[in-house]
C-alpha cells in the first residue's frame, strides 16, 4: 500500500484509487529520480501522443498487421509514448527508446518498469540518434546493478515525435532504411530556442521527409501551435 502525507501527492492517491501501476511508476520516477514530469504530461504533449497511436492503429488495421515488431522511438524522453503503445492494439516484440539526455534513461525505465522486468520488453537507452545505424545497431545499455551490456537490435517501426528538436534532421532522416515503418511529428511552434527544426505546415514536413508511400498525414491543433504527424514507409 502507498503512504503518503498530503493531498500533493497526487500520483500515490490516483494509484490508489484505480490499481493502474502508471501511477505508481510515475511516483516512482519522482520520489527516486527527481523527475519533473510537467512538461511530458502537460494536454499538448498527452494529446498528441494519443493521437499517434489512434492514427496508428487505424493505419494497422486498414492498411498493415498490427505487427510493430522491434521499435525504436528516438528522442524518446521519459519513455510515456513507449507505455501507451504497450497498451495499445499492436504486437510488439520490443521498444527500445533512445535519447541524448542521460537523466531519462532511468525514468523511463521507472515509468515501463513490468516491461523491463520482463525480459526487456522496453529498455531506455542514452544515446546520440545521429549516431545509431539504423540497419545494425550495437549500443550498450544498463542493468539493474549498473553494470553495462551490449546489444544489436535491426528496427522494424522506427518513431520519432521530436523531429523539431532535430538539428541535423536531414543527416539523420538519410540514416533510415528503406522499407521499414515510420512515424514522425514535428510542430510550428517557433517560439523556443531548442525548437531548431520546426516546420510551418504539413505540406513542407512532407517535403522535408520524402516517403515512398504514406500512409497516413495529418495536423492536430493545439492552442499555441499545431502538430504535423506522417505515417508512412520511406
Amino acid at each position: 500500500m502507498i503512504e503518503w502525507q498530503d493531498d500533493k501527492d497526487v500520483f500515490g492517491r490516483m494509484f490508489a484509487l484505480t490499481g493502474d501501476p502508471i501511477f505508481k511508476n510515475l511516483r516512482n520516477a519522482v520520489d527516486h529520480f527527481d523527475a519533473d514530469l510537467s512538461d511530458v504530461l502537460s494536454w499538448g504533449q498527452l494529446k498528441s501522443k494519443k493521437w499517434l497511436v489512434e492514427e496508428l492503429e487505424k493505419v494497422c488495421e486498414s492498411k498493415i498487421s498490427p505487427t510493430l515488431g522491434k521499435v525504436f522511438i528516438c528522442a524518446g524522453w521519459y519513455g510515456l509514448l513507449a507505455n501507451m503503445l504497450f497498451e495499445g492494439k499492436f504486437n510488439i516484440n520490443i521498444i527500445r527508446s533512445f535519447d541524448i539526455d542521460e537523466n531519462c534513461a532511468p525514468i523511463a525505465d521507472s515509468l515501463n518498469k513490468s516491461k523491463v522486468i520482463d525480459g526487456w520488453k522496453f529498455k531506455a537507452i542514452t544515446k546520440d540518434i545521429l549516431k545509431l545505424n539504423y540497419y545494425e545497431a550495437l549500443y550498450h545499455t544498463k542493468r539493474s546493478d549498473g553494470s553495462e551490456v551490449e546489444l544489436i537490435d535491426a528496427p522494424d517501426t522506427i518513431i520519432n515525435t521530436s523531429c523539431e528538436h532535430i538539428k541535423e534532421f536531414e543527416r539523420w532522416y538519410r540514416k533510415l532504411p528503406k522499407d521499414k515503418l515510420v512515424i514522425l511529428q514535428s510542430n510550428n511552434y517557433f517560439g523556443l530556442p531548442e525548437h531548431n527544426n520546426c516546420v510551418k505546415d504539413l505540406e513542407e514536413f512532407k517535403e522535408q521527409c520524402p516517403m515512398n508511400t504514406i500512409l497516413y498525414s495529418g495536423v492536430f491543433e493545439l492552442k499555441a501551435y499545431n502538430r504535423f504527424m506522417l505515417i508512412g514507409i520511406i
